[in-house]
């Protein structure tokens, strides 16, 4: 099988000569190292076996945030109430925005480091309720210009059987939540729920939008969608995730599967309490499936009692990658490749739970994904119903 048939069928829950792996976000595609930028942490030599490895053995899938032409994308958000700044102090980038709505100045500040593959925000947009009614009152955003589908077909050209793009997107939970610190968050989505579900529906409308913009022009594609995770346990009761999630996902899973697309919950974390709520959404995916002691379940658990519903994506997690000598993270690639995919059920695909974003990677998390190559390649249990193409 190619490595874009192997991604497809795992997918849709087909026969497979072995299971897929992924290293997340790092493709070998997306990554430039020739790219001189002093933000690029992939131009350092120590990136570049990896995304020569990634490019040339894994099954990647490439996350995407599809573009939109035409119209200015100022106006898809409230444009002439929005001013954005970007400026540079001491080798660091930061990014200001403010929003004007009318009464309230409200300001968000994020800052990036050369040396991290990430972006903090030192500000958050909302910091209390007065802001966020504030920024209820504000007029909706309006989705401009087309999905540039031109570009997602040269990207697909690019990879050719190497693997599949994935579009991304966040859902209405994770754009309100991150507008908020962590404290402030999960107070007022317990306290202020109605309010709360005001903001959701708000973001809805704009999100289900570009969801059936981009799944109509693209159909047929994998899509990953974010957010879920701030309403998984300890943050929020279950309730509460059926409330602020299922509730404003199904419809967005519903746009994409109208198209013969296929929907991937992203959520890290403690998730047994919510699983049954996860297969609700009606998604056909989930990522990362942490183990303990950062998530609360094992894979096996998972493959058993819902491995007939969900394809499974996971479950190593990245500090293991990072830190692990080969010896010892060998022997949790192969428990995961056999509990992964044990017994009858849809696909499954191995794969981290994040990436390193330091701009050297390290030794031992290079020695470990070459490890991920070698036991996937030799690994010869099979789906039970399975026959090999």
């Amino acid at each position: 099988m190619t490595r874009r048939e192997r991604l497809m069928a795992t997918i849709k829950g087909l026969p497979i000569d072995r299971p897929p792996v992924c290293f997340y976000e790092i493709d070998g595609y997306t990554q430039h190292s020739e790219d001189l930028d002093p933000f690029n942490i992939f131009s350092h030599p120590s990136w570049r076996p990896l995304l020569e490895l990634a490019k040339e053995k894994s099954d990647s899938i490439i996350t995407y945030n599809v573009p939109f032409v035409g119209e200015s994308a100022a106006s898809q958000s409230n444009n002439k109430s929005v001013k954005s700044e970007k400026y540079f102090k001491d080798g660091t980038c930061f990014h200001k925005r403010t929003v004007d709505t009318g009464g309230r100045i409200l300001t968000e500040l994020t800052r990036r480091d050369t040396d991290v593959n990430t972006s903090w925000v030192i500000e958050h947009l909302l910091k209390d309720i007065d802001d966020f009614k504030a920024w209820l009152e504000l007029p909706d955003a309006e989705l401009a210009g087309t999905p540039d589908t031109k570009a997602v077909t040269a990207l697909e050209k690019k990879v050719d059987e190497a693997g599949i793009v994935m579009f991304n997107t966040i859902d209405p939970l994770g754009a309100t939540a991150q507008m908020f610190s962590m404290e402030e968050y999960t107070v007022i989505a317990m306290t202020e729920q109605k309010l709360f579900h005001k903001a959701l529906e708000k973001q809805a409308r704009f999100i289900y939008q570009k969801v059936e913009a981009v799944a109509k022009a693209m159909p047929g594609r994998l899509w990953r969608i974010c957010g879920p995770e701030y309403a998984s346990p300890p943050y929020l009761p279950p309730y509460l995730f059926y409330e602020y999630v299922v509730k404003y996902v199904k419809p967005m899973i519903d746009i994409i599967h109208k198209y013969g697309g296929y929907a991937r919950i992203h959520s890290h974390g403690r998730l047994k309490d919510i699983l049954d709520y996860i297969v609700d959404t009606g998604c056909m995916g989930l990522d990362p499936i942490e183990p303990p002691p950062q998530g609360d379940l094992e894979l096996a658990y998972l493959r058993q009692n819902y491995g007939d519903k969900l394809v499974l994506f996971g479950n190593l997690e990245a500090s293991d990658l990072e830190n692990l000598p080969a010896v010892q993270f060998e022997k949790k690639i192969m428990k995961a490749l056999e509990e992964g995919s044990s017994g009858k059920g849809l696909g499954f695909v191995l794969m981290p739970s994040a990436c390193p974003y330091g701009r050297v990677l390290s030794p031992i998390a290079m020695k470990n994904y070459e490890k991920m190559i070698e036991c996937a390649e030799k690994f010869e249990h099979v789906l039970s119903s399975a026959t090999i193409p």
